[in-house]
């Protein structure tokens, strides 16, 4: 049986942007949808008073949130399977304690009492670098990704990063009929300003051409496993970041791989994932890949 799409909600607006953006996803890849809550009520109840009655009031919020979350996705597609779950746990450990059985865990970029200001939310950010399943974070001007943006980018980058993510972002593209935009940035060597010796010497065309290369050795098992699926190939000079938040500009999804190093704690983003969390004009997935 397939894994069921796992989404965070805690009934803010960002998580419900992001039900709806799961619901589509789950209908276009034929899964289970699963509402997740995370609440810590069960270590204020100890603190009642002898004579409350009733349950806790954290309790009755956490499952109206949910009940209301899976009304409005059964609305949105009745066809979608949707089941709830409340745990009482904090909502990142609720959210990272699901994605082992997860295709892919949906979040908003804010969650209920993060500041409108922040660029990201502290639960979004700690799930997308943590988890052991992809994490969509949905974010951008036209989250749901309807409206002239049929295209998904790809960010290709290091060998041990690069699998999981062009594979996860070949299935997307297919599953919306949209074309798959793969990057691959290169940056001159910091020492061809100065007069060190070694790579500086090689001249671009040169770079560029092995990168070319490279992108096309990534590609390989992906064009072979999705005939069908337009691939178009970009290699640009500049900073992988900002290269790909560029590309991002007119896009539905992007899609980036991070590194899963065994024995490491903490967050484990790159760079370039760090800075389209915060700064994507669409929803971005981060898919890990064990190294």
């Amino acid at each position: 049986m397939e894994l069921p799409l796992v989404v965070g909600v805690d009934g803010s607006e960002s998580s419900l942007l992001a039900v709806d953006w799961a619901v589509d996803e789950a209908a276009r890849h034929g899964l289970r949808l699963r509402l997740v809550h995370g609440s810590r009520w069960e270590r204020y109840e100890r603190a009642l008073p002898p004579f409350t009655t009733g349950r806790p009031a954290g309790e009755v919020m956490g499952r109206n949130i949910l009940a209301a979350c899976a009304e409005r996705a059964r609305l949105r597609d009745p066809a979608v399977k949707v089941s709830e779950e409340m745990r009482s746990d904090g909502a990142v450990s609720a959210l990272l304690y699901a994605a082992p059985e997860a295709y892919a865990v949906v979040v908003g970029e804010r969650g209920r009492g993060e500041l409108s200001g922040l660029l990201l939310g502290s639960v979004s950010l700690a799930v997308a670098a943590r988890a052991v399943c992809p994490v969509v974070v949905v974010r951008g001007a036209r989250p749901d990704g309807r409206g002239p943006h049929g295209r998904v980018v790809v960010g290709v980058g290091h060998a041990a990063e690069q699998a999981g993510a062009v594979e996860f972002a070949a299935r997307e593209a297919e599953a919306r009929g949209w074309d798959l935009i793969a990057v691959r940035a290169w940056r001159r060597p910091a020492d061809d300003r100065g007069d060190g010796p070694g790579v500086r010497d090689e001249p671009s065309p040169a770079r560029d051409a092995r990168a070319s290369l490279e992108l096309g050795d990534a590609l390989r098992e992906t064009v072979r496993n999705h005939p069908r699926l337009s691939v178009q190939r970009h290699i640009v000079e500049g900073p992988a970041h900002r290269v790909l938040l560029d590309a991002a500009a007119d896009a539905g999804l992007v899609v980036v791989g991070a590194a899963r190093r065994h024995g490491r704690f903490g967050l484990q983003l790159g760079r370039a994932a760090h800075v389209l969390l915060h700064h994507s004009a669409c929803p971005v997935a981060v898919v890990p890949q064990r190294v």
